[in-house]
């Protein structure tokens, strides 16, 4: 296969590859917005479980004092109902009764206060927890319609790449496997650009400045050559204008030899020239 076609089928091939990686990375994040979802309902439940465990505890706090402002109201009948009859009763009988009276009276308005007090808490979980239950619920019925819609989401973005992965088997065939590879690799690392000219000597992909003679080769257009800044593959396209210094040293792109240390040694040898005879 002449080196111009292997060319060509690869700047075609770029595009598609790119759209395929944009794809996989939709199909991929889309699930997680039903995660955030799922995360809010665990909280929501979370919630509604701590609401009923303190519900229980006020309940039986009121059933509590329930029992002892009856005891208290009962104590101070009792003392109300000896001190009713108390010509039997000396002086100091009648002051410890008295005395009785005043103290179970006491309990019993503190005891009343207190069940008031928790009676209003105990009506104020129970309507937070009739609001938890509804929250809970809409959130479920919220998941059910997302959970329908990504996965119609999902299955259209799987039609897109099955459609891209039988475009990409056909405008690739006849390259190298390898060379697949690696430019998969470095299109996924380099924001969809895996194939770049070199004009006056620049890689129009990290814009550094190349040896003349590493440029001559790549003009010869022979075998396949990798930028040896950014790792794309590159050809040979002549330059309108001179570029200027500024454009010769734009290293933001540069810095390839770390992009690709998660290749095997065996791969980053092989990445600098790959032959192809006609």
């Amino acid at each position: 296969m002449a080196m111009s076609e292997i060319f060509d089928k690869l700047r075609g091939l770029q595009d598609i590859l790119s759209e395929r990686i944009k794809v996989e990375k939709e199909i991929e994040d889309i699930p997680r917005v039903l995660d955030n979802l799922e995360d809010v309902l665990a909280r929501l439940k979370k919630g509604f479980i701590e609401k009923n465990q303190e519900c229980e505890k006020v309940r039986a706090s009121v059933g509590d004092l329930r029992n002892q402002l009856f005891e208290a109201e009962s104590s101070r009948e009792k003392a109300e109902r000896s001190l009713g009859s108390s010509e039997s009763f000396n002086m100091r009988e009648y002051e410890i009764l008295d005395r009785e009276r005043r103290e179970s009276a006491d309990k019993e308005l503190r005891f009343r206060k207190e069940l008031q007090k928790e009676e209003r808490r105990l009506l104020d979980l129970i309507e937070e927890i009739k609001h938890s239950t509804d929250l809970v619920e809409q959130q479920k019925q919220d998941i059910s319609v997302r959970r329908q819609s990504i996965d119609e989401a999902v299955s259209t973005k799987q039609e897109q790449l099955v459609q891209l992965e039988e475009r990409e088997q056909e405008i690739s065939t006849g390259l190298d496997n390898d060379l697949l590879f690696k430019f998969d690799r470095i299109i996924r690392h380099k924001m969809g650009k895996g194939i770049v000219s070199i004009k006056g000597g620049v890689c129009t992909g990290c814009h550094m400045i190349l040896p003349a003679q590493f440029a001559n080769q790549v003009r010869k257009g022979e075998e396949i050559v990798f930028c040896p800044y950014c790792s794309r593959i590159l050809y040979y396209e002549e330059s309108d204008q001179n570029l200027t210094e500024v454009d010769y040293f734009d290293t933001e792109d540069a810095g390839s030899l770390a992009d690709l240390d998660d290749l095997d040694d065996d791969e980053e040898d092989e990445i600098v020239n790959i032959d192809y005879e006609e």
